[in-house]
């Protein structure tokens, strides 16, 4: 019996200490982030912040004030409350453009073209000026806009290069 209990101990004691030594098999943590806003709509998390790809895009496109191909940006509004609002206006800012007022200016390497923000209708949408409203229908609204490169000019030399830019926007409800 007394055998009994010492193996018992020794088993129990060997277990705790194998377990202790188990290999770590992976773990992470899980941060989560957001904001409460005072407004009849919730902007989807993919919404926040973009990366729009502007592409590869040859200098001889932006000659004389020539454009690039717009690339889709859209914001998904959900959860509307529509007793609220019925629609949205966007209103875009950043570091303008010095050559081409309303345009948002590049940084990098590269020099002589801006960064248009367009509307739903393709037309630009100069930086600091409310877009015309967008329906919020059923609860929800996708904002649709397309931004492209545009050359600043017949005077501007274009030097390629890469480039990036930030553009903030803000949504007033109506």
């Amino acid at each position: 019996m007394k055998l009994n209990k010492i193996m018992l101990a020794a088993a129990m004691t060997l277990g705790t200490i194998s377990m202790a030594n188990a290999a770590n098999q992976g773990s992470g943590s899980v941060t989560f982030k957001g904001t409460i806003i005072d407004a009849p709509c919730s902007i989807e998390p993919g919404s926040l912040d973009q990366t729009v790809k502007l592409g590869d895009i040859a200098s001889g496109q932006l000659k004389n004030g020539g454009k690039s191909i717009p690339q889709d940006i859209l914001i998904k509004l959900v959860g509307c409350d529509v007793e609220t609002a019925k629609t949205v206006t966007t209103t875009f800012s950043g570091t303008e453009s010095d050559a081409t007022p309303g345009l948002l200016a590049m940084k990098g390497s590269a020099r002589g073209a801006s960064i248009a923000i367009n509307d739903i209708d393709g037309k630009v949408l100069a930086l600091g000026k409310a877009s015309k409203g967008q329906q919020i229908e059923d609860g929800q609204a996708t904002l649709r806009f397309s931004a492209n490169l545009q050359g600043d000019g017949a005077s501007a030399a274009i030097v390629p290069g890469e480039f990036n830019s930030v553009a903030d926007f803000k949504l007033a409800y109506q």
